[in-house]
């Protein structure tokens, strides 16, 4: 397949791309590239530094399928500027699904969000729940959902609600829950954890980007899908890191009540199986940083880089 990845050079399209590459597909991969560029040259691979906002200059032509991994990540960014955040993760998403209906492309995969549920009471949270998102992150990505089903007969639609994901990316983020405590524990021999026994569901990066793969390769199962294996306190993660790295845990007060479980079950039946964990993730992380191949570097932290863009 021919397929256009926007966000590309993002944390999960870094390693996404590689894979889908790897796997015989030609990729166009698109990014702004605020965060810079570590996709290595392939001679199936383009890559284009451009603007998903303008929708006039991406070409469709050829396209068999898209990955939309772009937006604004997470919901400290995206209160940043709420004007930005709904330009990208919303209208360009309207625009983008738009323009792949009338130039024929057959397949779109929408990378979604866990949080779109908001806070939930249920023990275990499912596709079927009513959507409540509370920061202008969530809101956009519940809107990028309602248009692409919109477009379920045109093109064949699968939406991703993936939990926090981990793991080791050459476009590393060290500003999401299991990276951070890890990063931590390396550099400060100390993790501080607020609360901590709030329950998060967690997915490997390397599982993370097998489904999007995986919806690639079996267009027959359609529509949402939850995508998180492992539901962990915030104190479990920090203790568990503290296997790989020594370290002490301290826990202070916390204002933010949010403890849920997702339930990924109807993934699962679709055949997909993940292949690592939690703990996976935080032993290579310590080996990355260890060789010296990983370094908490400002641009690795999305909040502190797009303030300093700002600042600018």
């Amino acid at each position: 397949m021919r397929l256009l990845v926007t966000g590309a050079c993002g944390y999960k399209g870094t390693v996404l791309v590689p894979k889908l590459l790897a796997a015989g597909h030609e990729v166009v991969a698109l990014d702004i590239m605020w965060f810079g560029n570590f996709l290595p040259a392939h001679p199936a691979l383009t890559v284009i530094e451009g603007d998903v906002r303008d929708i006039d200059a991406i070409e469709l032509s050829g396209i068999d399928g898209i990955v939309h991994l772009s937006s604004v990540a997470n919901d400290p960014c995206g209160d940043l500027d709420p004007k930005l955040t709904w330009e990208i993760s919303a209208l360009a998403t309207m625009q983008l699904a738009d323009k792949a209906a009338r130039k024929g492309v057959r397949h779109f995969v929408y990378a979604s969000s866990g949080s779109v549920y908001g806070v939930k009471d249920e023990d275990q949270v499912t596709e079927d729940l009513e959507l409540k998102p509370i920061s202008e992150y969530n809101k956009t990505k519940m809107v990028g959902e309602r248009v692409l089903l919109s477009y379920k007969d045109d093109m064949t639609v699968q939406i991703i609600r993936p939990a926090t994901v981990c793991g080791y990316s050459p476009r590393m983020r060290l500003d999401v829950s299991v990276n951070m405590l890890t990063m931590q524990a390396l550099t400060n021999r100390k993790i501080t954890v607020f609360g901590g026994n709030q329950t998060r569901p967690n997915i490997h990066i390397d599982d993370i980007t097998d489904v999007y793969i995986f919806m690639l390769e079996h267009p027959e199962h359609t529509g949402v899908y939850n995508a998180g294996f492992e539901n962990m306190s915030i104190l479990d993660i920090a203790e568990r890191v503290t296997h790989h790295a020594e370290a002490e845990v301290v826990v202070t007060e916390s204002n933010d009540p949010r403890s849920y479980r997702v339930n990924s079950d109807k993934l699962l039946a679709t055949g997909f199986r993940p292949k690592k964990t939690v703990e996976d993730a935080i032993r290579e992380v310590a080996e990355k940083y260890r060789s010296g191949v990983l370094k908490d570097d400002d641009h690795f932290h999305n909040l502190k880089w797009m303030q300093k863009r700002m600042a600018r």
